[in-house]
């Protein structure tokens, strides 16, 4: 006869277990994946949205866990709902003119239709033609897969921005982790 339940007093829960079938109600991270640019886009202004060449890292042992976000022209769609930790990270090259700051913004809709910036980061950009990054965090609680969605813009003083991506290593990319149910 199989056992439906054990009481918690009858076992010591700091042993180890081995268990065939499903367990569940264990909690943990059910999805983690990362995303980059494979390229670089160029001429962006302010407010830009970083839209091309979107895909999923394939290189170094990556390993996504669960199901894959979809996205199309940067707009990144949730493949089921909870609570999601978003990290984007935004590597520019700030073009011929001096850029007093060049940062990235994590921009979220509940509707999906109206964008509001709900992380930004920046950094100082005081020489034309240099490199520089940043990195911003947003904790998005989806409650619904199809009206809540997540693109990611640039700020930028002057015109003439560089997203710097590549197919060998995460330049321009963003994380998405599931920490847990809503």
């Amino acid at each position: 006869m199989a056992i439906d339940k054990i009481q918690s007093e009858s076992i010591n829960l700091a042993d180890n277990f081995a268990f065939t079938g499903t367990v569940s109600g264990t909690g943990g991270i059910t999805n983690a994946q990362q995303w980059r640019i494979s390229g670089n886009q160029t001429g962006l202004n302010e407010g830009a949205f970083v839209t091309n060449n979107w895909e999923e890292v394939d290189t170094d042992g990556y390993g996504r866990i669960g199901s894959l976000m979809t996205q199309s022209s940067g707009e990144f769609t949730f493949p089921t709902t909870g609570r999601w930790l978003i990290h984007f990270v935004f590597v520019a090259l700030g073009g011929n003119q001096t850029q007093q700051y060049v940062g990235g913004k994590i921009r979220t809709t509940s509707n999906n239709s109206s964008y509001d910036v709900a992380s930004e980061g920046y950094n100082t950009h005081g020489i034309a033609n240099s490199y520089s990054s940043t990195c911003t965090t947003f904790l998005f609680a989806v409650s619904d897969t199809t009206t809540h969605k997540v693109k990611f813009s640039i700020a930028a003083q002057q015109s003439g921005i560089t997203a710097i991506g590549s197919t060998a290593n995460s330049m321009t990319s963003a994380t998405f982790i599931r920490l847990g149910d809503i």
